[in-house]
């Protein structure tokens, strides 16, 4: 499993975003899971790596919390949480959605 943070340059929640996701990933005995942070600079890198907004959380290679889809815009993005909207999804959110991730589908 890879984790990566798609991030702007000197985006201002890429730190929240990254604490939040180590521990959720602590949370869930995944301590030894590396973050990668991948900085996006233009359209074409956002292309690339199916930006969705900073910071975007892939987890090998599909948006954590998808949306309305990618962007070429180098802009912030919000995620409604159990606070309200926020520049970065909550450690909640994200046990939850990478339990899920996780969590074979039953047949």
């Amino acid at each position: 499993m890879s984790v990566q943070i798609l991030a702007i340059d000197g985006c201002p929640s890429l730190d929240a975003a990254t604490e939040n996701t180590r521990l959720a990933l602590e949370a869930l005995g995944l301590a030894e899971t590396a973050i990668e942070h991948v900085i996006i600079r233009d359209a074409e890198g956002a292309r690339a790596h199916s930006f969705a907004g900073s910071p975007t959380i892939l987890v090998s290679g599909t948006d954590l919390f998808p949306s309305d889809g990618a962007t070429e815009s180098l802009a912030c993005r919000v995620y409604p949480t159990e606070t309200g909207i926020a520049p970065a999804p909550s450690r909640t959110q994200l046990v939850t959605a990478l339990r899920e991730r996780l969590t074979p589908p039953i047949s």
